[in-house]
């Protein structure tokens, strides 16, 4: 998709739909939203600032966990190195604005990852799926034969 403002509902829409067919509370659903939010809107305002650009959404729903990756080709840019902000037990009247954007996005998630490959800035961000525990008092299915 373009990196464009105008795209944001398509990414709102890509995660909505990833958080459905995962079955994720609602909480969940929020914190891949917001950490997709801060990541995208990351991309548009610092990487593609001077020059427009284009964005991938990849995801999936796996067992145990759901996955978005963002792939854009802005300069090289790694989300997972840049330092907490120094002043977090302070009062937001007291803060600097702005520097929160990607500890929410870090804090958010239960995992992120960077890697720069090919020209392109691949980030991965990753939700754990709540999976209900089974029962053991429930009978295991047994695999069928062949």
């Amino acid at each position: 998709m373009p990196a464009a403002t105008d795209a944001f509902h398509d990414v709102i829409q890509f995660v909505h739909v990833l958080a459905s067919e995962a079955n994720l509370a609602d909480d969940l659903a929020h914190r891949l939203r917001l950490a997709t939010d801060e990541l995208v809107t990351n991309v548009l305002t610092h990487g593609y600032a001077t020059a427009p650009g284009e964005l991938e959404l990849e995801g999936a729903v796996d067992p145990d966990r759901v996955w978005i990756r963002i792939v854009d080709t802005a300069l090289p840019f790694d989300p997972t190195l840049v330092p907490d902000p120094p002043d977090l037990d302070r009062p937001l009247s007291e803060r600097a604005p702005g520097g929160l954007g990607l500890f929410l996005a870090r804090t958010a998630v239960d995992d992120m990852s960077y890697r720069r490959c090919r020209g392109r800035n691949i980030t991965t961000i990753t939700v754990r799926r709540e999976v209900p525990d089974l029962d053991p008092s429930e009978p295991r299915q047994q695999p069928r034969p062949g």
